[in-house]
């Protein structure tokens, strides 16, 4: 019994030299990997870097400790704390976060969450009986040891929590473009074959989703919400007399709308009936609309006194049809290419969102737009990085390759899903190269939620974006993809 109570204590710390020398020398031969999974870790996302370096600096003194008899009962003290950390992360993980992430790999890869919280349990109960033993050895003041014992765990135990709570703070207010992916977050569902790639979305409405299409753009594609389903609608305007150029349709349900802004004009029809009546004609120019109801419409063009992008109003019952807005967009360098964004509206809550494309930046207004919030996205592009040229005639050309932020955007109810063109922190590489990334923001709180990828199909990106109440809808290639939501996903969304 005596040689089991002496033996006890080294047999724990060689254990511990083995799991904490094991565990730190994977973790440097395939540091990148670990990263990034710390970096995607629901808990520690904002501290990916200083937490990956000081996890395994902190193995390796702990290895150093135990390995020095005269250090051993340190290293001891120190491994049980570290275990404790680990202990309380994991249960924090299966108990708080917003979802549960893949194991990491390592000596233990092959175990699941639970079976590492019952391994860090039993780690930490055995680092306690060293400790007991190697101070009953060392006729050590049991008290004192004990004390010391309560205090390391608890400390490192309070530590863990404190970033946790930090971090969902940075995360989600204050983020420093370190995205959290919901693993798995979209499950492909159906996909249907187009005829060509040059379909849009164009709106939806309880049973049914519209594509319009760019080259032929009095006709409608209508499909059912599970894809099964496919019919075109020809729509034929009351007049022909003007020459368009960029016809556009909107669906608002229970009218679609067909507008060109360069003649400017816009039709009016009942969804069904392919009659379109004109409604607005050179009432204004623009370049992109938003319905906000079957006369009211929010617009996007260039201001003749600024030359730079302006909203404005367009109400059909008003004496006035026409208020321009030029106080919302700011102006950066030109005004223009600074400026450019997505206006896409939200029918049920009656809110519009601009988008800027070379910056960090969203406005979220009311139907009036005579309020209007502004919120970031999580990269930190605050200035667009664009070079802008000035030719002869007054035009402004941008003179080298575009930084661009945000890509393309979709809103249902209190989310909008962004689809980002550039890499944040602690992120694969490959990855992002074979996949687009969509960041999803509650615009009523100004947070972000998460992100998912959407991979992509014979090496071509997402082109459209459309959200429902449980599905994604992405337009890739010639193909249009359903997918729904996984559950973790699903619940941070409700």
């Amino acid at each position: 019994m005596k040689k089991i109570i002496t033996y006890l204590p080294s047999s724990t710390a060689y254990f511990f030299i083995l799991l904490f020398f094991y565990t730190s020398i994977s973790k440097i031969l395939d540091f990148e990997n670990f990263e990034v999974q710390i970096g995607q870790s629901p808990l520690l996302s904002a501290y990916a870097g200083i937490v990956s370096y000081g996890v395994i600096i902190t193995e390796l003194i702990i290895v150093l400790f135990l390995s020095i008899p005269k250090t051993r009962l340190l290293g001891l003290y120190a491994s049980t704390a570290l275990m404790s950390a680990f202990t309380i992360y994991i249960y924090i993980i299966l108990n708080f976060s917003d979802f549960v992430p893949c194991s990491c790999g390592g000596i233990l890869e092959k175990l699941g969450w639970t079976e590492h919280l019952i391994f860090n349990i039993v780690c930490v109960g055995i680092g306690i009986v060293a400790i007991y033993l190697e101070t009953v050895i060392r006729n050590l003041s049991t008290r004192t040891n004990i004390s010391l014992l309560f205090i390391s765990n608890v400390l490192s135990i309070a530590l863990v929590i404190i970033l946790f709570i930090s971090s969902e703070h940075i995360i989600k207010k204050e983020n420093n473009f370190t995205r959290r992916f919901f693993p798995n977050g979209l499950i492909e569902q159906e996909k249907r074959k187009l005829d060509n790639d040059f379909y849009y979305f164009a709106g939806q409405d309880q049973t049914s989703i519209f594509l319009g299409s760019i080259t032929r753009p009095l006709e409608a594609k209508i499909l059912s919400k599970n894809l099964s389903k496919s019919s075109n609608f020809k729509i034929q305007l009351d007049s022909y007399v003007h020459l368009y150029k960029n016809l556009r349709l909107l669906i608002n349900s229970p009218h679609y709308y067909l507008h060109d802004g360069s003649v400017p004009v816009i039709f009016r029809g009942k969804i069904n009936n392919p009659a379109a009546l004109t409604i607005s004609y050179k009432d204004a120019y623009f370049d992109q609309l938003a319905v906000v109801d079957s006369t009211k419409f929010v617009f996007r063009t260039i201001s003749g006194k600024t030359k730079a992008f302006t909203l404005g109003i367009l109400n059909l019952n008003d004496g006035k049809k026409v208020k321009l807005h030029p106080e919302i967009l700011t102006k950066q360098t030109d005004g223009i290419f600074d400026s450019d964004g997505l206006l896409i509206s939200e029918s049920d809550r009656k809110k519009l969102i601009y988008t800027y494309t070379y910056r960090n930046q969203l406005l979220v207004m009311n139907q009036n737009i005579n309020e209007h919030l502004s919120q970031n996205t999580i990269d930190t592009t605050s200035i667009a990085k664009i070079q802008t040229t000035t030719l002869s005639d007054g035009r402004n050309k941008m003179s080298a390759p575009s930084y661009r932020v945000n890509k393309l955007q979709t809103i249902y109810k209190k989310y909008l899903f962004n689809n980002s063109d550039l890499m944040g922190k602690n992120e694969s590489r490959k990855k992002w190269k074979s996949a687009s990334i969509i960041d999803i923001y509650n615009i009523e709180n100004r947070s972000y939620v998460g992100s998912v990828y959407i991979a992509d199909r014979n090496d071509k990106k997402i082109s459209g974006l459309m959200v429902t109440e449980d599905h994604l809808y992405a337009i890739i290639g010639t193909e249009i993809i359903s997918y729904s939501f996984r559950e973790s996903l699903l619940n941070a969304l409700q």
